[in-house]
């Protein structure tokens, strides 16, 4: 299986996919990679050994390049095929001139989402987002001063092959989360439809890999003693 191309591209100025309807700072590039790097990509997901896996409730995961945690990630070197991806999207400079060190790789299943959740403190306050396979809509919220209630926010339509970029307020205040259906119903209220190939009508949810990059600033190469 040969190894994903570095396509030569001339550097990405991020500043013209700021999407202005939505809060500080969302960054939407459409067809990041190509159809071919989409399908080696997919290749590379489902090749993976099946103990790379872990199955939870409603999805099921693979984590490269190590497991967080708050007295440092044990650093694990990430396979060719991610970090090449790693590499593209470390050029953009969203991680302080860093590249991302960590990948993590969800499958959703037509019906599969995830609950709003913000990613914490381990990472760089910056996530960007691969998505392969099949669409699917990411909603905000903001949480309420009285309650534990949410306020909705925002929505993007993440399309096949683009990538997200998520920074400053979107990633420190604004939970995030993918709701549990088959079909979409764009309602023209999604922050990022003029970037879009669609901007209305109902889409069907196919089987969807999101690549999840980020950088983890502290890291170890000792093995780490869990709960001490």
């Amino acid at each position: 299986m040969s190894s994903i191309p570095i396509v030569k591209k001339r550097k990405m100025n991020l500043k013209h996919n700021l999407i202005i309807k939505a809060p500080p700072s969302v960054y939407y590039v459409p067809n990041f990679i190509s159809e071919e790097e989409e399908k080696q990509i997919l290749e590379r997901v489902y090749s993976a050994p099946k103990p790379k896996w872990t199955q939870l409730t409603h999805r099921r995961l693979q984590n490269w390049g190590g497991i967080p945690h708050p007295k440092g990630m044990i650093s694990e070197k990430l396979p060719e095929w991610l970090s090449v991806l790693a590499q593209r999207i470390g050029v953009l400079d969203v991680f302080g001139g860093k590249s991302p060190n960590h990948v993590l790789v969800n499958e959703y299943l037509p019906g599969q989402g995830i609950m709003p959740h913000l990613d914490g403190p381990l990472f760089h306050p910056t996530v960007t987002t691969v998505t392969c396979g099949s669409h699917t809509v990411l909603d905000f919220y903001t949480p309420r001063n009285t309650d534990a209630a949410l306020e909705p926010c925002t929505s993007l339509l993440l399309e096949r092959r683009s990538l997200v970029v998520l920074s400053d307020d979107m990633y420190t205040k604004h939970l995030h989360g993918i709701a549990e259906r088959e079909d979409d119903s764009l309602t023209g209220q999604e922050a990022n439809l003029d970037r879009c190939s669609v901007q209305q009508g109902d889409l069907h949810r196919g089987t969807r890999i999101s690549l999840t990059l980020r950088y983890v600033p502290h890291t170890t190469r000792l093995r780490l003693q869990l709960g001490k």
